[in-house]
């Protein structure tokens, strides 16, 4: 059974949203160009932006084998994250709630 943890992407202070989802839609279209078995493994995404420490965040669940190849690629577009909980795992179930929209791949 596949399990995922919680990525919360964090914007620059002061970004707007709007902004912020401009870089986000870039940082997966690279995801999906370079490296896109990986991309699958990104399961959903939240249905809505939120504030994390007065910041824009968009929460994502993905699988945790593709953190090795998604966080270096965040560092490289200055994409700031919370730290992940490696072990606060979710199920499919959790991940595809009406809080979640399902990427499609």
């Amino acid at each position: 059974m596949t399990e995922y943890v919680c990525l919360t992407l964090l914007a620059e202070p002061g970004e707007a949203e709007a902004s912020f989802k401009s870089r986000l839609t870039g940082l997966w279209s690279v995801m999906l160009k370079t490296v896109p078995l990986e991309y699958e493994k990104v399961c959903s995404e939240a249905v809505q932006f939120e504030r994390e420490a007065g910041l824009v965040a968009r929460r994502y669940m993905i699988d945790p084998e593709v953190l090795d190849i998604l966080l270096p690629l965040l560092a490289s577009r200055m994409i700031a994250h919370l730290p992940v909980e490696a072990d606060d795992l979710y199920s499919k179930a959790e991940a595809s709630s009406n809080e979640w929209f399902q990427l499609e791949h």
